[in-house]
């Protein structure tokens, strides 16, 4: 499986933070969320982190289940 690319993050003042992928803004997360969100892209893998943020998280399934005989 790929690994994520693309995706930036930037904490605003007033303590929201905004991630964006490929220069879109593609969530918004305040108070609590944007906490939590900072903590775990400071412990991990920061492309995966906000890939998983965001819902555009690939599990690998998906490649597969295209080509399913089913789904043709």
């Amino acid at each position: 499986m790929p690994r994520p690319r693309g995706f930036r993050y930037e904490q605003r003042g007033d303590g929201t933070v905004v991630i964006s992928h490929r220069e879109r803004a593609a969530t918004t997360l305040r108070g609590g969320r944007a906490e939590k969100f900072l903590a775990e892209v400071t412990d991990g893998d920061a492309q995966l982190v906000m890939a998983r943020w965001t819902g555009a998280y690939k599990f690998g399934n998906e490649r597969m289940a295209r080509s399913h005989p089913r789904n043709r």
